[in-house]
């Protein structure tokens, strides 16, 4: 992975997109998909495993520490989905997350993935759940939490998957933030996220403004049969809180941007 958040190119701000977007997060989390993609099957793989920030960390000028993060496949016998159980701690403190999370992977539109993030209603009996054979199996999506309009819009160009959240519509009350953003790359190899918090008029208030955290697979995901050809183109947070698919929010991480307990490394504090 590029050190550097150079893929993504801001909010995906088109009128087809947020009405894709709007569709896809009022639909029932019960209603069976009609078929998976390649390109959702693809990303859904690339979306499991273990990762983590120790590289960055390393050539960072500054002493931080560094980040993990393991998504878990959850509910495999579901039509929906695929659905992903997210934890990140610091490293060496594994056993307190400050961010868990479900991920449903969606394809609202032929082309058009969807990260939709969701929250569990209590965050601290499932810590270290994606260790175990078959996580969060005594819960179901109608256990949850929707966090609205904090999605990930994606698409697939070439080997990566990269996309945005959708406009100013991400609420954030962090740092006296009105609202969020977040942008999110996706290879085989690992993935880069990078929140920012803005006020009403604009000024960016929270978030680095440099780049993004950088996250390397340390345990290989399982690859599908057969790659597909490329498409044209914790501390548990509150539902109104900002939202997103992969990396920490931006009021959980533990960059100086957010959570004020532990200190990890990264220059972003993480999709919301």
């Amino acid at each position: 992975m590029a050190r550097r958040f150079g893929g993504c190119r801001g909010p995906v701000a088109t009128a087809v997109l947020v009405v894709a977007l709007a569709t896809a997060t009022t639909a029932p989390a019960d209603e069976p998909a009609v078929g998976r993609s390649a390109d959702l099957e693809l990303l859904s793989s690339w979306l499991s495993g273990s990762f983590s920030t120790a590289a960055q960390a390393a050539a960072s000028e500054a002493e931080v520490a560094a980040v993990d993060l393991h998504l878990a496949p959850i509910w495999e016998d579901r039509l929906d989905g695929p659905w992903r159980y997210l934890e990140q701690s610091v490293s060496g403190s594994p056993d307190r997350p400050y961010r868990q999370r479900v991920l449903e992977l969606a394809e609202p539109v032929a082309g058009l993935l969807e990260l939709r993030v969701w929250v569990l209603p209590d965050p601290t009996a499932a810590v270290g759940a994606w260790q175990l054979d078959d996580p969060l199996a005594e819960l179901s999506p109608d256990d949850l939490v929707p966090r609205p309009g904090c999605s990930i819009l994606l698409r697939r160009r070439g080997e990566i998957f990269e996309g945005s959240t959708v406009g100013f519509v991400c609420a954030s009350e962090l740092r006296g933030a009105s609202f969020a953003t977040s942008e999110v790359a996706v290879t085989a190899d690992g993935l880069v996220s990078w929140d920012r918090g803005y006020a009403g008029d604009g000024r960016q208030v929270w978030g680095s403004t440099e780049g993004g955290l950088v996250f390397d697979r340390i345990v290989t995901a399982p690859e599908p049969d057969s790659a597909p050809e490329p498409a044209p183109e914790s501390e548990s947070a509150s539902a109104s809180e900002p939202a997103s698919e992969v990396s920490p929010s931006p009021d959980e991480t533990p960059d100086g941007s957010g959570s004020d307990s532990d200190s990890a490394s990264g220059s972003i504090s993480g999709t919301p």
